[in-house]
């Protein structure tokens, strides 16, 4: 069994290898044009992955030839196609380093907010449903940086106005990340942690839905605290923004 075990295992890495070889045959018989508009034409397919092979093929073949920042590119984006983000981030860094006054500087920012975007929801859309104190808003405060970057270099680039709407979406949801922190640390007794993170909001996230129960919570935090001062003032601010507000009534 063991004989057979291994003799599979040594057959699989020479298929491997005759696969590797084919692919490199194949390359080898073709210009940069054609690898290019090969990676191309696997994009339009949607095949991604075998784009990303001809990409990086035309990229180790000819780096310095009139090809390669059009083969990064094309990587970039089929590495965000194919719903690789750990790797278009580093791809699009790479790419910001080698040409950094490409024409395309705008899109690879765009790329890279989008890749830092897309994770970010796959994690919201994991753990927002859960009322959790802490989440990891890493990926999304990474993306709205890199969307700063591009609405404040590039503002009148095509892509900017999408980054604007996906900036105040990303604020809205790290408002409401501190929100859920808020509502914990007022269950749990930890009043001050709660107006801490309520102050975060009025802060930070100064247009977002969650300004009144922001304000609530300190209202709420710094009588808990004995803190008649803060609350009075926490107080006032709610009234003055938002008389209409529930927390109006339920504190008053």
């Amino acid at each position: 069994m063991r004989k057979l075990a291994l003799l599979l295992l040594v057959t699989s890495f020479v298929l491997s290898g005759c696969n590797s070889n084919a692919k490199e045959e194949r390359y080898n018989n073709m210009s940069p044009n054609e690898i290019y508009q090969e990676g191309t034409k696997h994009v339009l397919k949607k095949r991604y992955a075998e784009a990303i092979e001809d990409f990086e093929a035309l990229e180790s073949r000819y780096p310095f030839g009139e090809f390669a920042d059009k083969a990064q590119l094309g990587a970039i984006y089929a590495y965000y196609e194919n719903e690789d983000y750990p790797s278009a981030v580093p791809a699009v860094e790479r790419f910001l380093r080698m040409y950094p006054r490409h024409p395309n500087v705008d899109y690879a920012y765009y790329m890279k907010g989008l890749a830092h975007f897309s994770e970010s929801q796959t994690f919201f859309a994991d753990y927002l449903p859960f009322d959790r104190a802490d989440h990891d808003m890493s990926s999304a405060k990474k993306s709205m940086q890199s969307f700063y970057v591009l609405t404040t270099r590039f503002p009148n680039s095509i892509y900017t106005n999408d980054a604007k709407q996906r900036m105040i979406y990303l604020r809205n949801v790290m408002a409401q990340n501190e929100l859920v922190a808020a509502r914990f640390y007022m269950r749990k007794g930890a009043y001050l942690a709660a107006a801490n993170r309520a102050s975060n909001v009025i802060t930070h996230f100064d247009q977002s839905p969650c300004m009144a129960e922001a304000l609530a919570i300190m209202v709420e935090a710094y009588r808990k605290l004995e803190l008649p001062q803060l609350a009075n003032d926490s107080y006032r601010v709610l009234v003055l923004n938002y008389p209409n507000s529930a927390f109006v009534k339920e504190l008053g």
